[in-house]
């Protein structure tokens, strides 16, 4: 059982080493803000598939699952307010390019 669990643990590990690079690699090289959103979208998701393999590791999974939908719904408040500003910079600027908004002072 404990084998088991110590191989299931490596797998979802690396799973999450992934989708936190691939996040990670998201926001740091592309300057559109869609992307950037898409990437940090993804980072949190390792984040959250990260709590529920240690919750389930540690046999706490009631209060994974709690941590883990208090997660989700801040997430989805957070990302509908990012996808707003982006929306506005978009009407603003003509651009979802990172670089161009440094213009819009004044």
């Amino acid at each position: 059982m404990i084998l088991e669990s110590f191989n299931l643990f490596w797998f979802f590990g690396l799973t999450v080493i992934m989708l936190f690079v691939i996040g990670l690699y998201y926001v740091l090289v592309t300057y559109n803000l869609i992307r950037v959103l898409i990437g940090l979208e993804i980072i949190v998701k390792a984040v959250t598939l990260l709590l529920v393999v240690a919750g389930y590791m540690t046999k706490h999974v009631a209060l994974v699952q709690s941590l883990v939908i208090t997660l989700i719904v801040i997430e989805a408040v957070l990302i509908t307010v990012a996808i707003g500003v982006v929306l506005g910079l978009h009407g603003k600027n003509d651009s979802l390019d990172a670089r161009r908004i440094r213009n819009l002072k004044g």
